[in-house]
């Protein structure tokens, strides 16, 4: 570890830093606490899309326990594109959920039964809530880094970077402070030498 230099440059340097440091950790608060919220509002989403799918799920599997029939709808269309966007969030980039377009695939209506239909419709809203949940566990995933290294920052400055900072003022202050004394003595030392020759030339 560099010694410090014990002089009134270094000194202003300190303080100068101690501002920087003081300054620029409420900041980082401030963004812990938007990540958290937003770490929660995202959980709440996936909580809330989960939820959504069971429901539906449960909808289309009562249809088809009804009817007796193994159908996979999943044939009857495909995922033409997923659109998606980059939003930020306290200044991390973060891939947005936009919607999915589907292409039905042609077939032949009398060779299914009528609730076929309904359930393509209830299929494709499940497929949809599910690549929304999945890029919202990517957001999920991106915020809870970017938390891990604010709290890193936060802990250097508030438990490394301060008090160091401190530490370096305060010794700097009582060398400089022992310099001035140092130097007033010197400076009594010298008078009274002067004053004492001036007395033996009187003499």
């Amino acid at each position: 570890m560099a010694k410090i230099r014990l002089t009134k440059n270094e000194y202003k340097k300190q303080k100068d830093s101690l501002k920087r440091y003081q300054r620029y950790l409420p900041t980082l608060e401030l963004k812990k606490t938007q990540l958290l919220v937003e770490i929660r509002r995202i959980q709440d989403s996936i909580d809330r899309i989960e939820n959504e799918i069971d429901i539906l799920e449960k909808n289309i599997n009562s249809w088809v326990d009804l009817f007796s029939e193994d159908i996979d709808l999943r044939t009857l269309f495909e995922i033409k594109e997923i659109n998606r966007s980059i939003g930020n969030i306290a200044g991390s980039d973060i891939e947005l959920f936009d919607g999915v377009v589907f292409e039905n695939k042609p077939y032949d209506y009398t060779q299914y039964p009528l609730w076929v239909d309904r359930g393509v419709v209830v299929v494709k809203q499940i497929m949809e809530l599910k690549i929304e949940q999945d890029i919202l566990h990517k957001q999920q995933e991106i915020i809870k880094e970017e938390l891990r290294v604010t709290i890193q920052r936060i802990n250097l400055f508030d438990k490394v970077m301060i008090p160091k900072s401190k530490n370096n003022i305060r010794k700097i202050k009582i060398y400089l402070g022992d310099m001035d004394t140092a130097a007033v003595v010197r400076g009594k030392i010298a008078k009274t030498k002067v004053e004492k020759k001036k007395m033996e030339r009187a003499a």
